[in-house]
């Protein structure tokens, strides 16, 4: 164990079931739907309201917008089975109940937290830092999604979080801006797809275009070219790529921790996990919120990016190139030499470091650091982008030793050229206390992303796959042991 003074707080952000979220239940297409709207069609008016009544008692007072929400989901339903247009409110509620279920986002776990200064620093105390957490919570089904927290760290790195809401909130899909023809042939030849389809396709669009002008494009594509099989599968691959790009919006009212992410895309269907946030400071002066995050759909990951300026509107960006491949990709906070840079872990074992011209396309990683210690010999990766220091570029880690034991460690990176290791705890930061063992996965410490507040680190991190915590250790303490 690192004799490193390393401080824990008494916070414990456990999952909460009371949390639920509004869902989608059956599909809209479900061959159940038709029966169901025609019994809910065939009961009184009398029954209607009585029925109704019970529902509305039993879940209004549990979500915001829930005669809105029931709404929409019955205009849903009517794209797909013949309702009366003339039906009244509560039968139309009624219908969008039968169609829509609760789902507790954190039921079984609340964990792999990330932390970044908040866009707002209105109001704040001086010394003091106002942050964003965010979290992934797991809930039925084991589906994965991100949540959010606020609060404050004082002068000295004390941590407070907010009591989160009781409500949860869904964001809905907004109008994506037209894609840039340029950088979407770059994203075709990334994926094989600029052949003489795809050629064919972006010959008839213009330098800007929407994703229905896409659309009309390729179905008169495949009705041009003889072999249409090949075709039909050349535009629905090109389709779900342009699809796998998009934006969300909350409520600008709503709350930070009513804010959930849930995944909506097929890459995405079981889950959007350990989201590593990182404050990216433009060469032009401005600045983005990135997360690099793993979606998952059952059977295969995919690294992909989340962007955001003010965690209200967020945009949802697929990854391309060779060296997207596996999990833990984590991104330097600035470009470095003209370049923007990010660590990964491709071959499972070694965390490699990537340069690229846009962020969106990683070609090229290379190995820098292997395991070496025996707490880390199965396997290495990070545990969240790096944080620039005057030494270098600061990175925890994670190790896995024996039994799955998972540590937290660090090393360091020379700022000008981070391909080197200046630096390198021998001995475990942060190691699994006897209180932090037991959980979803045991023995597990784990981590998505710190920050330097003042002198001191601060280490939001998991215990055991379960429940989520705080620690700190000073930043000149842990340079120096670093040798």
């Amino acid at each position: 164990m690192s004799t490193l003074e390393v401080r824990r707080t008494e916070i414990r952000l456990r999952p909460d079931p009371g949390r639920v979220l509004l869902r989608p239940f059956l599909q809209p297409g479900d061959r159940r739907g038709p029966r169901i709207c025609e019994h809910v069609l065939a009961l009184s008016e009398p029954e209607v309201r009585t029925v109704w009544a019970r529902v509305e008692l039993q879940f209004a007072h549990r979500h915001q917008g829930f005669h809105d929400i029931l709404k929409h989901r019955c205009d849903q339903v009517r794209r797909h089975v013949r309702i009366d247009a003339a039906i009244s409110e509560e039968r139309a509620l009624l219908i969008g109940s039968y169609f829509s279920h609760e789902y507790s986002v954190e039921a079984a776990a609340l964990f792999n937290p990330s932390i970044v200064p908040h866009p707002d620093q209105s109001d704040v105390p001086a010394g003091a830092l106002r942050f964003v957490l965010s979290l992934r919570a797991t809930g039925e089904g084991h589906v994965s999604s991100l949540t959010f927290r606020s609060g404050m760290l004082d002068e000295r790195g004390a941590v407070e979080v907010e009591p989160s809401s009781p409500f949860c909130l869904g964001p809905t899909r907004v109008t994506r801006e037209p894609f840039e023809k340029e950088l979407f042939e770059r994203k075709l030849q990334a994926h094989g797809l600029a052949g003489a389809f795809g050629g064919d396709v972006l010959d008839g669009l213009a330098g800007s275009f929407t994703l229905d002008e896409l659309r009309t494009e390729t179905k008169r594509v495949v009705r041009k070219r003889s072999l249409a099989g090949a075709a039909k599968v050349s535009a629905r691959q090109t389709l779900v790529l342009a699809r796998s790009n998009y934006e969300v919006a909350f409520p600008d009212g709503s709350r930070l921790s009513e804010r959930v992410l849930f995944p909506v895309t097929p890459s995405q269907s079981n889950g959007i996990e350990d989201a590593r946030f990182v404050l990216f400071e433009e060469e032009g002066g401005g600045r983005t919120y990135y997360a690099t995050y793993t979606a998952y759909d059952g059977r295969s990951i995919q690294p992909q990016l989340l962007e955001t300026n003010d965690f209200v509107r967020f945009r949802f960006v697929a990854l391309h190139g060779p060296a997207v491949k596996n999990k833990g990709m984590a991104l330097f906070p600035r470009k470095i030499r003209g370049r923007y840079v990010m660590l990964g872990r491709q071959d499972y074992e070694n965390i490699h470091l990537m340069f690229s011209d846009h962020v969106h396309f990683w070609r090229t990683q290379r190995a820098i650091l292997r395991p070496r210690f025996p707490w880390e010999l199965v396997q290495l990766g990070n545990c969240g982008s790096p944080i620039e220091t005057r030494a270098g570029w600061l990175v925890l880690s994670h190790g896995v030793g024996p039994m799955r034991r998972y540590c937290i460690g660090a090393f360091l990176l020379d700022l000008d050229d981070p391909t080197k290791v200046i630096g390198r705890l021998r001995e475990p930061l942060l190691e699994p206390e006897e209180a932090e063992r037991e959980g979803y996965v045991p023995n597990v410490v784990y981590s998505c992303g710190s920050l330097v507040h003042g002198a001191r680190l601060i280490l939001p991190y998991a215990m055991s796959d379960s429940a989520t915590t705080f620690a700190s250790v000073s930043v000149d303490d842990l340079l120096a042991a670093m040798r």
